[in-house]
């Protein structure tokens, strides 16, 4: 099985997120890189690693959501 790399746009679009919301919100709290994300050749590029975000998203357990209080929804 091969490793589906997305970008910003193409998971904004999966997860029914805004682009900014996934950049400003959920990387490096819910997102982590080098689980959920990667730099290719250490550059500002950001490719999301699809299999990772699926498998935390069908646990359940990994993911909250920031809620525009400043709090967070856990699911």
């Amino acid at each position: 099985m091969s490793t589906e790399y997305l970008t910003t746009a193409e998971l904004a679009g999966r997860l029914k997120y805004d682009e900014r919301t996934i950049r400003e919100k959920l990387m490096d709290s819910v997102l982590l890189e080098g689980v959920h994300y990667l730099r290719p050749f250490g550059r500002r590029k950001i490719l999301f690693i699809w299999q990772a975000i699926e498998e935390d998203l069908s646990k359940g357990t990994k993911f909250s959501v920031p809620m525009a209080n400043g709090g967070v929804l856990h699911g």
